[in-house]
């Protein structure tokens, strides 16, 4: 099967692209191509490595590697998520059936390659992360970070709240465990502190995080007391199996639509049921089927004003046929998806 390019095969100046850049032939035929062959780019886009780039496409995506595990606590391995998200996940073509809509002929995404991080090294490693989600988010383009485990996103949604004002957005947090204590095992960096980094920093409002799908046996009640004392919202798996996810993704959608400049959704991959996710560094049982994580995603990117998404804990050596490699793919497919429907109905109201 081939993948269509959708709107870089109109890169000829026209009405739709301007004066981006046009695809050389050598380049096409990379990308026209499967995940196993030629240019291993996310979603097979075209490949940038420099701001002066960025400016020249003027993207409306982005797509970011963060390729950094050193803060796990339990299984290792989301190093290598970036990588196969690019390389393994199972090409599904262009066109969202729901939807009715070819993507990549409303939104024009790249791949920005991946921070260059600095294995053991905490802070290099957090800066390169944060300079390059900055690069995309200072210019208007919607980051999607592919990491890498959760710690990640303390210095991406860092970058993006830099550019948009501490305090202006608002965080969307789909998983199975909260990420809020202080500290574990000597590290205040771990992949189970960046929340509480980010609220403590201001550049994210504690009563501004809602969480979806925690559940399981942490954090005990201290850290649960302070997330309460900082007004931040969640949503069981308890309330999802009570309510049904359409009903709680109301309440969701309302609660992040409160005043927010702009939403960064936050998916860690274990969110799932391990039962479809089993690659990943802290599986919890009980989770998110996909048929109900992709959609709510989908409600999100349709009807909040995404500006950012990152996807974690992908851990492809614990993964089982691509199992979970496929379902984070999905969870950025039906991201872009819904960002396409918001352009082809700007463009049919200019028109």
């Amino acid at each position: 099967m081939t993948v269509g390019l959708g709107a870089y095969d109109l890169m000829k100046g026209d009405m739709m692209t301007g004066d981006r850049p046009t695809l050389p032939p050598g380049m096409r035929a990379q990308l026209e191509t499967s995940s196993y062959m030629g240019v291993p780019t996310f979603g097979l886009r075209p490949y940038v490595t420099e701001p002066e780039q960025l400016d020249e496409w003027r993207p409306d995506v982005a797509v970011v590697g963060a390729p950094w595990d050193d803060n796990t606590t339990n299984r290792p391995g989301a190093r290598f998520g970036p990588r196969a998200l690019r390389a393994d996940a199972y090409d599904p073509g262009t066109y969202h059936l729901d939807l009715e809509i070819e993507i990549f002929d409303y939104l024009v995404a790249v791949d920005y390659g991946d921070a260059i991080v600095s294995p053991g090294m905490w802070e290099p490693s957090r800066e390169a992360i944060y300079q390059r989600v900055f690069d995309v988010a200072s210019r208007g383009i919607v980051p999607v970070v592919i990491g890498g485990d959760h710690s990640i996103t303390w210095p991406s949604v860092a970058a993006v709240a830099a550019h948009h004002g501490h305090g202006r957005i608002g965080v969307i947090h789909f998983d199975a465990h909260a990420d809020t204590a202080d500290i574990l095992y000597g590290n205040l960096a771990s992949h189970g502190t960046p929340m509480r980094r980010l609220i403590e920093s201001g550049a994210v409002l504690g009563k501004d995080f809602i969480q979806v799908g925690l559940r399981g046996y942490w954090p005990p009640a201290d850290v649960q007391e302070w997330m309460r004392e900082q007004g931040m919202r969640h949503h069981l798996m308890q309330e999802i199996w009570e309510r049904g996810i359409k009903e709680v993704m109301d309440d969701v959608i309302a609660e992040a639509s409160d005043g927010k400049d702009g939403i960064y959704l936050s998916v860690d991959i274990d969110v799932l049921d391990p039962g479809f996710a089993p690659g990943t560094g802290t599986p919890e049982p009980g989770g998110l089927a996909p048929v109900d994580l992709l959609r709510a995603v989908r409600r999100i990117a349709l009807e909040t004003n995404l500006v950012a998404l990152d996807v974690v804990e992908v851990s492809p050596p614990y993964d089982h046929a691509d199992l979970t490699v496929n379902n984070a793919h999905r969870v950025v497919w039906e991201t872009l998806a819904g960002l396409a429907c918001k352009k082809r109905a700007q463009a049919e109201r200019q028109s």
